[in-house]
């Protein structure tokens, strides 16, 4: 099966019925579907099979459409964070090297820089009005007819990590690991039978719009968002009446401390599903009190993976609060069709509650880094793939994400995992926001940091928030210094960026020991 087949089922079924809505714009399903099979013939007079085609804008229905029709034209579409400087888009068009950039007005000129230096692109198209030197989207619509087949193994989408690591590697999906993913996630998660409204709060860049095909297969209409704000998405959901929708913890915080929070009616949701980052176990016992008739779910997935491998459904969710509130912070047991094991450092399956990294196998794992050979085999060994994740699983065979093997700090001999850190300091009432990082020592090793983002008014001090986790960590995981941020830097999903914290960190320490 290819991805625009997704679409297309449907359509056959459900031609009539709204697919996807936008600001003041909509499609049926058999419109969209028209459009998709318009754009991937379209294609096939600017650039050849096997060509990239990058896509730099905010969300918008074009986008969507290529989601489908530039892998129905056998290219592979890439997708391009709007949030990265320049300089940051050329590295991976460079990396990519399309054929093709599709942009918007507001970011013409990043694209355009980007390009100086990038050959390889031969056409610009600007989706939101004529621009000089440009192709209007309008420009590239040809026919509406039925695209030649396409293998199912050729690649359909390259998303670039979002380097919390490190520099971003471009992770090749082809149409058998999305529609595997699409797939395992529709029948491994709770839904609703009948078809609703879905809200797709995401960037499009991110591998979380995978929700968009999954959405679309079951019928249901797609309620899409130019881009997150907590208003935008509140009203979204008053006045689509929207049922499920999923989001970053980072969302739901901003939504939950938003003064405007209790004058929209959000009655109508009934699951919210959420992930990317970790979730605060606080954060969440805030949000099951604020909606009480939603069932929750969360689990785990990657970029590599197209999706979600592992589950936790909304029966674990009340579990957790009624008596086991370990489950909070749980992702779940593995998916249907993943599978999902913990290893040593040599490779041997991990006893219970015992530490190790994540490995998965599936048709959903990617088919490996785009020019990255050695990344591509260091992290598929042995028919499993290498995740990077240090996770754990109980006696009952639920998973536990600890840390990434790249943020746990080494301190005196010990290990310290940076999300169980963070798991106290975001109970500390004068914290918004927290990351914990390790600092180089010569006596220790490394050190533990805490950055925090304060709550508005609030300024907790060093040993105000080392006392406050004298009560819930051992000596050794207290944070030695803590530091103080108007805001933590951050992905487009939500996710810190670790090593912008830690050039903080060192750049605050070389500022402290220079002369003044």
């Amino acid at each position: 099966m290819r991805i625009g087949d997704m679409l297309s089922f449907t359509a056959a079924r459900r031609a009539d019925e709204p697919a996807l809505l936008f600001e003041d714009r909509s499609w049926t399903f058999a419109e969209l579907d028209r459009d998709v099979r318009r754009l991937a013939n379209g294609l096939t007079r600017y650039a050849a099979p096997g060509d990239r085609i990058a896509i730099l804008t905010e969300n918008n229905p074009e986008y969507i459409q290529a989601y489908y029709g530039v892998p129905a034209a056998g290219m592979a579409l890439v997708f391009l964070n709007y949030r990265l400087s320049p300089r940051e888009v050329a590295l991976n068009l460079d990396d990519s090297t399309p054929t093709m950039l599709i942009t918007e007005q507001k970011y013409l000129e990043t694209a355009r820089q980007a390009m100086a230096d990038v050959p390889s692109i031969r056409s610009v198209v600007c989706v939101d009005g004529p621009a000089d030197g440009a192709l209007t989207w309008e420009d590239l619509l040809g026919d509406p007819v039925e695209p030649p087949a396409v293998d199912e193994d050729s690649p359909a989408w390259l998303i670039y990590t979002s380097g919390t690591t490190g520099r971003a590697k471009g992770a090749v999906l082809s149409h058998r690991n999305v529609v595997a993913a699409v797939m395992n996630s529709l029948i491994s998660w709770e839904h609703d039978h009948d078809p609703g409204v879905s809200l797709m709060p995401w960037p499009l860049c991110h591998i979380a719009g995978y929700g968009v095909p999954m959405a679309h297969v079951k019928g249901d209409s797609m309620v899409l968002l130019r881009r997150y704000d907590a208003v935008g998405f509140l009203e979204a959901v008053q006045t689509h009446r929207v049922r499920q929708t999923s989001v970053a913890p980072t969302m739901l915080a901003m939504l939950l401390r938003h003064p405007r929070f209790r004058e929209f009616d959000v009655s109508s949701l009934r699951r919210i599903s959420y992930g990317s980052a970790p979730m605060p176990a606080a954060v969440l016992r805030e949000a099951m009190a604020a909606f009480p008739d939603v069932r929750w779910q969360t689990g785990f997935g990657m970029t590599e993976l197209a999706g979600n491998v592992v589950v936790h459904g909304s029966a674990d969710h009340v579990r957790a609060l009624e008596s086991d509130e370990s489950l909070l912070t749980s992702v779940g047991k593995p998916q249907w069709l993943s599978s999902v094991r913990i290893v040593d450092a040599d490779g041997n399956d991990t006893a219970d509650d015992e530490v190790g990294e994540l490995l998965i196998r599936g048709d959903q794992v990617c088919t490996g880094y785009w020019n990255r050979p050695e990344a591509t085999a260091e992290a598929n060994r042995d028919g499993w793939f290498h995740s990077g994740d240090l996770a754990r699983r109980d006696a009952r065979g639920y998973f536990y994400i600890v840390d990434r093997k790249k943020d746990m700090i080494l301190t005196g001999g010990e290990n310290v995992y940076s999300r169980e850190v963070e798991e106290v300091l975001f109970q500390h009432p004068d914290v918004a926001a927290a990351a914990v990082v390790g600092q180089p020592d010569e006596v220790w090793g490394e050190i533990v940091v805490a950055v925090l983002e304060p709550r508005e008014g609030r300024t907790p001090t060093q040993e105000d928030v080392r006392e406050f986790c004298r009560g819930h960590l051992a000596g050794y995981k207290i944070p030695r210094r803590v530091l103080l941020v108007d805001e933590l830097p951050r992905t487009t999903s939500g996710k810190v960026r670790k090593p912008e914290l830690r050039t903080l960190v060192r750049e605050s320490v070389d500022t402290a020991a220079s002369p003044s």
